[in-house]
């Protein structure tokens, strides 16, 4: 039996809080709480998921996260309610300047699922997914 019940929230680091702030709650629809200047950082969530976004220090000139050499966050996937969804959050992520696609949305394992991944304003990885139910 474990000993945890679940995820409480998912602390990233971004590049331009602002710019992720605005993706999440702008182009996602997820609700702000809990913005903290001193820090900075603050929280988004869509009802069910919870991250809180912590501006870097670009005085210390940190390197971008390569998922591929550095231990870390590979990616985050979020869940969409249907596959209209997923194609409406397509064009809006497409169409957002500081945005950039890997691919539109595609069958997963053969379906009926389907995804599609993407980088937000900081470079964070994220993917979109339908269950395909």
């Amino acid at each position: 039996m474990s000993e945890t019940i679940g995820l409480n929230h998912l602390g990233l680091s971004v590049d331009d809080l602002e710019a992720s702030k605005s993706f999440f709650v702008d182009v996602l629809g997820w609700q702000e709480s809990g913005y903290d200047a001193s820090y900075p950082r603050t929280a988004v969530s869509d009802g069910k998921l919870r991250l809180t976004l912590w501006q870097v220090d670009k005085s210390l000139n940190g390197a971008a996260f390569d998922r591929k050499k550095n231990v870390g966050l590979h990616h985050l996937a979020i869940q969409v309610e249907s596959e209209s969804k997923l194609d409406a959050l397509y064009r809006k992520i497409a169409d957002h300047p500081k945005c950039s696609i890997e691919f539109a949305p595609e069958l997963l394992s053969g379906g009926p699922r389907k995804h599609m991944m993407f980088n937000e304003p900081s470079g964070l990885r994220l993917e979109l997914i339908w269950q395909g139910n």
